[in-house]
């Protein structure tokens, strides 16, 4: 029968579940010495990728730190130990290495591959709560995730042993990205996707107006012929340029309110006279996110984009990098 708890109970179930992990993982730093440095050394000397394997929960562990380790610079990716005998582990090579995890360190399914691991030549980094069980006994390096108790109240179902498992896969793939040099640069190409990847690979030159969708005007034209120009390419705002498609100045939404307050007569007042000769300006290799900068700390809402000889080559407003996802 369903056991009733008060909400206070509940909550202090809760808080005892988090107390066991944390002590869990906080147990894990003592553990850190040189088969940690030597796992990282077989992760990093390993020409061919990481084949991360593991059994039920440790299954589910081992796919989330293949994904890591495969997203921070070290290629891996996840084998299931029971399709393995049927034919997967045709995927492991002699320059691979086997990362295996099983707290008991006695998982059938993967101890039955192993000798097949080890005649092909792949080495073996184990991951296991059992520094006596067979997978470490025959692994080139063994790191020890043991746990003094579940977080389960029935000390069965593995709760902190996979946190801690969990936690020292990450503490290998952030030590190997380290080790790696593994740039912010590096983990936007691996997620293209994703907001940082657009903010980390994605230029001016990819999100700008170009060609004829680019608002310019000569110097001396009236204002009302520039509010056409700024009308018909509906970016709010309209580069003044000289013959040679030099920048000169600016000409906003913003101004064009000041100038009519003004009382000016749109017909007879020349651009050159009310433009904004001082106007920001960007290059075309930029990153966008840069660009974005600019525009929230100058609060602007447009940009023109020049070339090293202050030539117009392109814009772009704050409404481009919305749609590019990089607000």
């Amino acid at each position: 029968m369903p056991h009733e708890l008060t909400n206070d109970e509940l909550l202090a179930l809760a808080a005892d579940v988090l107390d066991i992990e944390a002590r869990a993982v906080d147990s894990l730093k003592s553990r850190l010495n040189e088969d940690f440095v030597a796992a990282c050394e077989l992760c990093i000397n390993t020409p061919g990728r990481v084949v991360v394997t593991g059994m039920g929960k440790s299954g589910h562990v081992s796919n989330k730190i293949a994904a890591t380790l495969a997203s921070t610079g070290t290629p891996a990716f996840f084998m299931h130990p029971a399709e393995a005998s049927h034919g997967d582990i045709g995927m492991i090579t002699s320059n691979d290495l086997l990362l295996a995890i099983s707290y008991s360190g006695e998982t059938d399914e993967v101890l039955t591959i192993l000798p097949v691991v080890k005649r092909i030549g792949a080495k073996l980094l184990a991951i296991t709560g059992n520094p006596n069980s067979t997978m470490a006994d025959v692994a080139d390096v063994h790191l020890d995730i043991s746990v003094a108790e579940e977080a389960c109240p029935l000390n069965l179902a593995p709760t902190a042993s996979t946190t801690a498992t969990l936690a020292m896969g990450d503490a290998l793939a952030v030590a190997l990205l380290k080790r790696r040099g593994f740039t912010a640069e590096d983990f936007a190409r691996s997620h293209p996707s994703g907001s940082l990847g657009k903010r980390l690979l994605l230029r001016v030159s990819d999100v700008m107006r170009s060609g004829d969708r680019v608002p310019a005007v000569s110097a001396d034209v009236s204002l009302r012929d520039a509010l056409l120009e700024m009308t018909d390419k509906g970016l709010g705002m309209t580069a003044i340029v000289d013959a040679d498609s030099k920048i000169l100045g600016i000409f906003t939404d913003g101004d064009l309110r000041r100038t009519l307050d003004g009382g000016a007569d749109i017909r007879a007042t020349i651009i050159r006279d009310v433009m904004h000769a001082s106007c920001k300006t960007t290059s075309e290799d930029v990153l966008a996110a840069e660009a974005l900068h600019m525009l929230e700390e100058n609060k602007i809402t447009s940009l023109l984009v020049a070339d090293e000889n202050n030539t117009l080559i392109g814009a772009l407003n704050i409404h481009d990098l919305f749609r590019e996802g990089l607000m």
